[in-house]
């Protein structure tokens, strides 16, 4: 009798360590309830998007020269037209003094011609009355009309002159205006390169040199990011856009779709992308131009349906899901619309359903035991 039972007791033991291991070596699984919500079709950015400004220019003077004065500071406000550089062009305002005067003696000179040319009119019509009075000789008749006609031509040849003096004015004011900077649209000075009395020069071919005014709107910003090749087709202008800045990490902007590339860029190493323009729904004056961004486009999105974490899926459309018993069992479905972190469920799973997201251990598979915890 004594034998029976310390042989029972062994075997209880032997359950119960059993049990106890088993139950210690069983896999713990990370599992997700699933929910109904908002799930969407999106395309991003392959890299870091740009934040630019709507207008930018990297003004450089036309021709060489001696800086003379700067008008501006780094940060100022400039309205169209203001003058921002001037080169040193005292002998440039000197020819147009020259041309100027040229001018103006011409057209006293023009003025006096004509009067000229006048008088000799009125005295061959005074002539030709004699003549028809027989009051004077035609000879005389004659020369004098030649007389006019010849003064007439010449008023006519010192007034189309005067065009050639006007043409060598505006030709020297053309050069004086080739040693201005001026603002080519309303906006802010973002970068001066040069001092006064150094020498600035236009870029030659192939040679990028620092431009002397950086100019750009500072209330007025877009974003550009690049997107993959084969995302491309997907896109269209007025979808809408979410973009997060590395700068406002907890801020999301909406904006919309405005450009799309109309060619494929091909960089060295890299994926081939298509090139889009953001424009924000509301202008951000506060995002400096140049802060990096990311830019999601939204395709297509669902209110209020099922939906299961993306990282849950295995290929072929399955899942793995955790029975009532702890058990793992792999189920196929059929699926929607979706991006990196939620995909839509149309057919093969409820509300409630345990789904597997912790898939990358090596020894889960379906038909064992688990343990599970919830993930959000």
């Amino acid at each position: 009798m004594t034998k029976k039972i310390f042989f029972g007791a062994a075997v209880a033991v032997l359950i119960v360590i059993i049990f106890t291991f088993s139950k210690e070596d069983s896999i713990s699984v990370e599992t997700y309830i699933v929910d109904t919500g908002a799930v969407e079709a999106t395309v991003a950015n392959t890299r870091s998007g740009t934040v630019n400004a709507c207008k930018r220019s990297k003004i450089a003077p036309l021709t060489s020269g001696q800086i003379s004065a700067i008008y501006v500071t780094e940060g100022d406000s400039v309205k169209a037209g203001d003058l921002l550089i001037e080169l040193w062009n005292e002998n440039i305002k000197a020819q147009v003094k020259r041309a100027e005067a040229a001018l103006q003696a011409h057209r006293l000179q023009q003025h006096s011609i004509c009067i000229g040319a006048a008088s000799d009119e009125r005295d061959a019509k005074r002539l030709d009355v004699l003549a028809k009075k027989e009051l004077a000789a035609e000879d005389i008749v004659d020369r004098a009309t030649s007389k006019a006609s010849a003064s007439e031509a010449t008023c006519l040849a010192a007034k189309s002159q005067e065009k050639e003096f006007e043409a060598q004015l505006e030709l020297q004011n053309a050069f004086l205006e080739q040693t201005y900077i001026r603002a080519p649209f309303p906006g802010t000075v973002a970068n001066i390169s040069g001092e006064v009395g150094e020498i600035t020069t236009p870029s030659p071919p192939g040679v990028p040199t620092p431009p002397a005014i950086d100019l750009l709107t500072a209330d007025c910003v877009y974003v550009s990011a690049p997107i993959d090749e084969v995302d491309a087709s997907l896109l269209k202008i007025g979808q809408p856009v979410r973009v997060s800045l590395d700068a406002y990490r907890d801020i999301t902007f909406q904006g919309k779709l405005t450009r799309i590339s109309p060619y494929v860029e091909d960089f060295a190493k890299q994926a081939r992308t298509v090139t889009i323009d953001v424009n924000f729904d509301t202008q951000e004056q506060s995002l400096l131009v140049g802060y990096s961004a990311d830019a999601e486009v939204i395709l297509a999105n669902r209110e209020s349906t099922i939906r299961i974490p993306t990282e849950a899926l295995i290929e072929g459309n399955k899942v793995w899901i955790v029975s009532k018993n702890n058990i793992v069992e792999e189920r196929e479905i059929k699926i929607g619309i979706g991006n990196w972190k939620f995909t839509e469920v149309t057919e093969g799973l409820s509300p409630g359903d345990k789904v597997i997201t912790s898939l990358g251990q090596n020894d889960l598979k379906p038909g064992i035991t688990v343990r599970t915890s919830i993930t959000d």
